[in-house]
């Protein structure tokens, strides 16, 4: 690439299913890369395998991009629309003898793969039958007369090798090469073919990619040298681990970007935690703008080895970008994910309670799910909670009817009023406050844990916390 040459990089999804952890980070950093050096980011739809290819796939991979904010410059292409100009860079390697006929059938190769030697068959290459026992006459003779035929690429002996930007230099023996196939008999491209052909075709100068293309990438570099370009800056990423481990997979959780969105995760959360998936920002620093992600990003700061994908971490990194957010910016967010019980609640009150309950959470879901204590009467009280605070029902009803009873007036219903209510009134009884909050945290939310017990009172108003401590009196009556 000269120093003139726009940097130009390329995701590429198959849509043959939804938007995965490890191609969204592979997008993200084909994204850092073309943001920091001012160059293009093309998003290609590689869409030649029809059979597993569907709409709905490519819409989900599409919606998940767009919720990443992961917007493309070029595209989407869809490899499909390429077909023509793949089987014109096949014909043109096959009249150029850098490829060959193949009128072999499937059966055919199978047969001779069986009759190799037992040793030979696990490493069983084409045998270049079609190359070594059939005569270019034949060849164009049996092609004339409509014999089907596939097209191979003839693989020259000698070694293939390129400096990957995260690898080093990186080798392969041409002899573990197969003379594969480029074209179909069908006149379909292979995978191979078809991405070194559009990556031409997008004048793609880097490739960011994960571990397991890196056995595509020497047919590739042969292809790009058959076709007399020059191959890109390859950088392959190592792949994304489990905890135990193991290529990360459904069995660890939601794979899917969707599936993340649903479980309340932030986009930028997302992001922010994808990028430091196998990238190290030079700093101990962990929750990073985009901006700053751009500034920093470098293909040298991509690690060699696996990274873990660790939910608890994505989970800590969530939490730190909801308590950086406004309620007025949860409050949708929280309604979208929410009983229905929760469109009908006043926006002022309801981002008030969204303010208190984000500083506890760690998803957005979460702050939803802990929304209907504070919603709906009678409240129902944790069975964990009564055991752990009202295990003396005598006591806890006394302590709670006291602090009723030495509750301020509306007027004064306020965080400071009711804690110095509260306070003076456990110095009376020489008391602890705990002694006094906890019971009444039950009383008043049904739960051991809550907001600041003085907060949640206030939003939930004077006569209302009076009526569930009057409830919560009751029930105690029952217990004794």
């Amino acid at each position: 690439m000269s120093p003139q040459q726009q940097m130009r990089l390329r995701f590429a999804p198959s849509p043959t299913g939804f938007l995965h952890v490890g191609g969204a980070r592979t997008a993200l950093f084909n994204w850092l890369l073309a943001k920091k050096h001012n160059g293009v980011f093309i998003l290609r739809i590689e869409d030649t395998d029809r059979s597993r290819s569907s709409d709905e796939m490519t819409v989900a991979i599409l919606d998940g991009m767009k919720w990443l904010s992961l917007m493309w410059d070029e595209g989407p292409y869809h490899q499909a629309d390429g077909f023509a100009r793949h089987k014109g860079d096949a014909l043109r390697m096959l009249e150029a003898g850098k490829a060959y006929r193949c009128f072999c059938t499937q059966e055919e190769v199978e047969a001779r793969k069986a009759a190799a030697p037992r040793d030979s068959k696990e490493a069983y290459h084409y045998d270049r039958h079609c190359l070594l026992k059939v005569t270019s006459e034949e060849s164009d003779r049996r092609a004339k007369a409509g014999e089907k035929f596939a097209i191979r690429f003839k693989v020259t002996p000698g070694k293939t090798s390129w400096d990957d930007a995260v690898h080093g230099v990186t080798e392969f023996d041409n002899d573990s090469v197969d003379d594969f196939i480029i074209l179909r008999s069908d006149g379909t491209p292979i995978y191979n073919l078809a991405v070194v052909s559009d990556d031409i075709e997008h004048r793609i100068t880097h490739v960011i990619r994960g571990d397991d293309h890196i056995s595509n990438t020497p047919k590739q570099i042969l292809i790009y040298q058959a076709l007399g370009q020059e191959p890109p800056t390859f950088a392959h990423v190592p792949m994304i681990l489990g905890p135990d481990g193991k290529r990360l997979s459904k069995r660890h959780g939601a794979t899917a970007v969707g599936e993340y969105k649903d479980q309340g995760i932030l986009p930028d959360a997302m992001v922010n935690f994808l990028a430091l998936l196998g990238w190290a920002p030079g700093n101990d620093e962990e929750v990073l703008t985009r901006e700053e992600m751009i500034e920093r990003f470098s293909l040298e700061g991509i690690n060699k080895k696996s990274a873990v994908f660790d939910t608890a971490k994505l989970e800590w990194m969530n939490g730190q970008y909801l308590a950086r957010m406004s309620a007025e910016e949860l409050e949708p967010l929280v309604r979208e994910q929410s009983p229905k019980e929760v469109a009908n609640v006043p926006g002022e009150w309801l981002r008030e309670l969204i303010d208190l309950l984000k500083i506890r959470s760690r998803t957005v879901t979460g702050i939803a799910e802990q929304i209907v204590p504070y919603l709906s009467d009678p409240v129902v009280y944790d069975h964990d909670a009564v055991q752990k605070q009202w295990k003396n029902a005598a006591e806890a009803a006394d302590r709670i009817r006291k602090v009723r009873d030495d509750l301020p007036d509306a007027a004064q219903w306020n965080h400071d009023e009711l804690e110095r209510s509260l306070r003076q009134l456990a110095e009376r009884e020489g008391v602890g406050a705990g002694k006094l909050i906890h019971p009444l945290r039950v009383a008043v939310v049904g739960n051991s844990a809550s907001p600041g017990i003085f907060d949640v009172m206030k939003l939930l108003g004077r006569d209302r916390t009076l009526r569930r401590i009057n409830d919560a009196l009751a029930h105690l009556e029952a217990m004794k």
